[in-house]
């Protein structure tokens, strides 16, 4: 896959990119619903809001994405999709546990005079940082795994 020479793995990019905002979208919000109405631990609220965005990820890309993608039932599609993103969560939970607070001390150390606490911020900044890595990793591994079906089809 050259993303560079091939147009059309260029536009499964930018629309693979374009379902990762959506996904973080959904993932911001329910982290920052479930930290603010529950008082969720940022690693309990990640991992739910995570998951949510997962299928929203899954069901973006399964038609939209990769529409000459369906060689596989949906069910064992969603598996993989399911097993690459556990993985990414794996990369992500270390993240959330170990970047917060230095962040959170970061903006404290700032004394901003902005509407967000140093909490926020952190929490915000950290889940940033994770999408983006655990972004990198979904798309190359779901390129070559959960959706290698496209490659045939279009052979």
């Amino acid at each position: 896959m050259n993303l560079v020479a091939n147009s059309r793995e260029r536009t499964r990019f930018i629309k693979f990119m374009t379902v990762g905002v959506i996904g973080a979208v959904v993932d911001f919000g329910i982290m920052n619903l479930l930290s603010k109405l529950y008082n969720m631990p940022l690693t309990l609220a990640g991992t739910i809001s995570f998951i949510c965005a997962i299928i929203s990820n899954f069901l973006w890309n399964r038609y939209w994405t990769y529409p000459d993608s369906r060689s596989r039932p949906v069910a064992r599609q969603l598996i993989m999709f399911f097993v690459v993103n556990m993985a990414g969560l794996a990369i992500r939970l270390p993240i959330l546990h170990f970047l917060e607070p230095p962040l959170k001390n970061f903006f404290e150390g700032l004394a901003l005079n902005i509407p967000f606490t140093p909490g926020f911020l952190g929490k915000n900044f950290t889940l940033m940082a994770a999408v983006g890595v655990v972004m990198l990793w979904n798309f190359f591994v779901n390129r070559y795994w959960t959706y290698n079906d496209v490659d045939k089809a279009n052979s």
